[in-house]
């Protein structure tokens, strides 16, 4: 009976030796705490993406990642099939659509990331480029599909993209796959004047967003359109007579011929210097926003790019004077 009382006695938690543990283990907190408050960079995020434009004189700031709010919990993955992979983030599940996303679905299973076209061929043509000196343009960068392609090469980039949300995946992937010192994202519309325009997005999506309504909602007809006022900017006035491109890429939903009418001075330049195009010849697209496929190629073939191929609905263009 004496050994059964024993059983029976409650727990002494307050003993010399817990008591001890206890103060010790206290104490190792608040000096890693002290610590961590006394280094200089504590924050990684800031250290991979907050960086400064080595170029002076843009008219225009490249947007803040660091002090922009984030979607949480972060959903991220490898995207499949290329030859320098990088991660991808889709974090915000409150904007997507009433179905589950096909990529969610995909990464749930254990499988990567459904490769868009636009990484594998951004990667191609980069990477008969290797050596040479130059960046690569993303007009309608969206959530970075083109621009990680382009920076996990090593190659520095130069991204657009006025919609708040892709701005948002734009800046998480720019932390995932380390490549702060050669993004810079800015939070324009790239057109042929300087000032604010009337840009159109498509609710529950991050794509398709464009300038004109019906642009906007051709594909996804069922979706409710707002209107929100972006700023715009001609890349004429951004990209830097010292700086070269070496690859354009514009995929803006119809808005294409305004953007090449801004980027007039960059596409003059001699073949040596003049980038390779790559921009969305949609026929619907483009005459939403009252222009057409042979308005552009007009334009084009007066800047000396004579060259052009069809790639589904891009058109790959060359300077051939």
């Amino acid at each position: 009976m004496a050994n059964g009382w024993r059983r029976n006695q409650p727990t002494k938690f307050l003993t010399p030796k817990n008591l001890c543990l206890f103060i010790s283990t206290t104490l190792l907190l608040l000096t890693f705490l002290y610590l961590s408050n006394q280094t200089p960079n504590r924050n990684p995020y800031r250290t991979q993406i907050h960086n400064k434009d080595p170029i002076l004189g843009r008219p225009i700031n490249p947007f803040d990642c660091y002090n922009s709010p984030q979607a949480y919990p972060v959903f991220a993955n490898t995207v499949e099939g290329l030859k320098f992979p990088f991660i991808f983030s889709l974090s915000d599940y409150g904007n997507l659509p009433e179905k589950p996303h096909k990529n969610i679905v995909r990464t749930l299973k254990g499988k990567p990331f459904r490769r868009p076209d636009i990484s594998a061929t951004v990667q191609d043509l980069l990477e008969g480029m290797k050596g040479r000196d130059g960046i690569f343009v993303d007009v309608g960068a969206n959530v970075g599909m083109a621009s990680f392609a382009a920076a996990v090469m090593g190659f520095k980039v130069l991204a657009f993209e006025p919609v708040f949300e892709n701005l948002q995946r734009i800046c998480e992937g720019i932390y995932f796959n380390r490549v702060g010192e050669l993004v810079q994202v800015f939070e324009a519309a790239a057109s042929d004047r300087s000032g604010n325009i009337t840009f159109h997005k498509l609710v529950g999506r991050l794509d398709n967003s464009a300038v004109s309504a019906t642009g906007a909602k051709l594909a996804f007809k069922s979706n409710e359109e707002i209107a929100l006022q972006v700023k715009s900017i001609p890349l004429d006035k951004v990209i830097q007579e010292s700086e070269r491109v070496l690859l354009l890429k514009i995929d803006v939903q119809g808005w294409e011929y305004h953007v090449l009418k801004g980027a007039s001075k960059l596409l003059s330049r001699k073949k040596s210097e003049a980038p390779y195009l790559i921009y969305e010849e949609d026929e619907r697209l483009l005459q939403a926003s009252n222009s057409s496929s042979k308005e552009i190629r007009d334009f084009l073939r007066n800047m000396g790019y004579n060259q052009c191929t069809q790639h589904g609905t891009d058109a790959h263009c060359t300077k051939t004077d």
